[in-house]
Formats: C-alpha cells, structure tokens, sequence
C-alpha cells in the first residue's frame, strides 16, 4: 500500500485530498508546514509527495531544493494556485515530477498520482545502458563513450525516457506528458529545445528527427 504525504495548509483542501486518497486505498499523512513536510519526506516515510507551493515556514520550492540536493528521488506533485508560466517552470526545474493547479479534479490527480508511483517503481532498476550510453538512475549520472556527462534534472528525464524506448519513435506529446508531467500549449517547443540540449551533450547523431511524428533515440 502506498503512502502519500500532502504538504498543504488550506484544511478543506488537505481533507479533500486526504479522504479521497485513503477511499482509493493509499495511506496518507497530512501536514501543514514546509518545514514538517520536508522532514517526513527526508525520512523515507513516504512513496510520493502531493506538494502546495505557498506553505508557512519554507514554501515549496524550498522543500523541493532541499529535498533534491539530499540526493532525494521521491516522486513530487505540486497542486497550488499559482499558475502562470514562470511558477510552472520553476516547479518542473525545481524537481517537481509534475504539476495540477487549483482548482482541480480529484479524478485527474489520482491518475497522476498512480502515473508517478509507477514511473518511481520503474526507476528501481540500477541503470539503462545503450550503445554506448549509460544512465546510472540512482546516482543519476550519465556516461557517454565512457566519461560522464553533467545533465539537468530535466535533461536526465529526457535522456531516460528515449533510452528506455530505444529505437521507437516518440512523439513530442508523448514527451511532454512522460518527461514534464502535463500539457503544454500545443504551440511550445519545449522538447525541441531541450532535445537540442541533449544532442550537444550525447552526440547529434544519437537522436534521429522522425519527421511529422517525433524523436527517436538509435
């Protein structure tokens, strides 16, 4: 059985969440501060993180900070009610696995919230190796040809989203919905920035422009 840790202080949100979680059959702890859901986070006592960003004490960036400078892989979710560009970017580079803005349908966090767990389940495996690439998913180090490659937080899911599917076309909503956790205006090219990024990091050649259909990893 699961267990989900809300950080949020607004009650009637938190006890929203809180019974709609336990119905469909995890475990949860609520807290009300950045600072008691960064100690609960760091202390193993949770599978995954239903994370506010506007919290007393430390806010949610915070949090995310310290939880991913600890070496911290559990998976976050950010439901809050800022929601302009800049607040969602900064969630997803911050370390956030994905991002709901209030209001929101329960309906939908759940199936995110089962997404998450199952690609942090997925992660157990020690490392992905391809050709000559290899991603060590629990230091979170990347080797290419042998010497290891700086990548971002969001670089290194990319990087691991077209090994594990090596030699298949991906399309960019496919990406966007596996890598940043939620849709984008259908006008961003954010992936075909940030594979640019990891071509200049893992070699052109690696990844294959399919045209009018995505990306593939050969």
């Amino acid at each position: 059985m699961s267990r989900i840790l809300i950080a949020e202080d607004e009650s009637r949100i938190s006890s929203f969440v809180d019974k709609g979680l336990r119905a469909a059959g995890f475990t949860t702890t609520v807290v009300a501060t950045g600072t008691d859901a960064l100690e609960l986070a760091l202390s193993g006592a949770a599978d995954l993180l239903v994370l506010d960003i506007g919290l007393p004490g430390i806010d949610g960036y915070e949090v995310m900070r310290r939880l991913r400078a600890a070496g911290s892989s559990l998976p976050v979710i950010v439901l809050t009610a800022r929601t302009s560009a800049e607040d969602t970017l900064a969630s997803l580079e911050g370390g956030a696995n994905d991002y709901m803005p209030k209001p929101f349908r329960f309906d939908e966090l759940l199936a995110r919230i089962r997404l998450r767990l199952s690609d942090a389940t997925r992660s157990a495996e020690p490392r992905l190796v391809v050709g000559e690439l290899e991603l060590d998913l629990h230091a979170r180090t990347v080797l290419v040809d042998g010497a290891e490659v700086e990548l971002s937080a969001r670089e290194f899911s990319l990087a691991e989203e077209l090994m594990r599917h090596a030699g298949k076309v991906l399309s960019r909503e496919q990406l966007l919905s596996r890598v940043w956790g939620y849709d984008f205006d259908p006008g961003s090219n954010v992936v075909d920035v940030y594979v640019g990024y990891l071509r200049a990091k893992l070699g052109a050649a690696r990844i294959e422009t399919v045209r009018g259909m995505g990306y593939r990893l050969r």
